[in-house]
């Protein structure tokens, strides 16, 4: 590879890096499926940034379901009554559709303000994807 070629893609990288910030959660093979999403837009594509704080609350919250779920089927093995399972089990329920409320906040925030600036097929896309999204939220 040629010098400037060099430098051009480490400062491509550089760039997406500022772009994406700290807290990006990218992982070594996301590029790679990001590659075959359609304009970056929908399922394998990376957030375009994600807030730190909205992150760290979303693990948070996923491990406390985590420890839920291990308390439902603790439950079921020990024949607890069915009406407080399903109590259990409605508490998690909840608990998903905040952390998918709180990742939609991220999405709005950066990803769909990001694509909606541009035009044609990657703002189609993000309409799309948002109807999509909110249908699957609000039920």
């Amino acid at each position: 590879m040629a010098k400037g070629a060099v430098s051009k893609a480490v400062s491509e990288r550089a760039a997406r890096s500022m772009l994406n910030g700290a807290a990006c959660g990218c992982t070594p093979g996301a590029r790679r499926a990001a590659r075959n999403t359609r304009a970056g837009v929908g399922p394998g594509a990376q957030a375009v940034r994600v807030d730190a704080a909205i992150k760290a609350a979303n693990l948070k919250h996923l491990k406390r379901i985590e420890g839920q779920v291990r308390g439902i089927a603790a439950m079921i093995e020990d024949d607890r009554y069915c009406a407080d399972i399903i109590q259990q089990a409605a508490a998690v329920q909840e608990s998903l559709r905040s952390v998918a409320k709180n990742l939609l906040r991220n999405h709005l925030t950066h990803c769909a303000a990001a694509a909606m600036h541009e035009d044609g097929a990657k703002r189609d896309d993000m309409i799309e994807e948002l109807l999509a999204l909110v249908a699957k939220v609000a039920r």
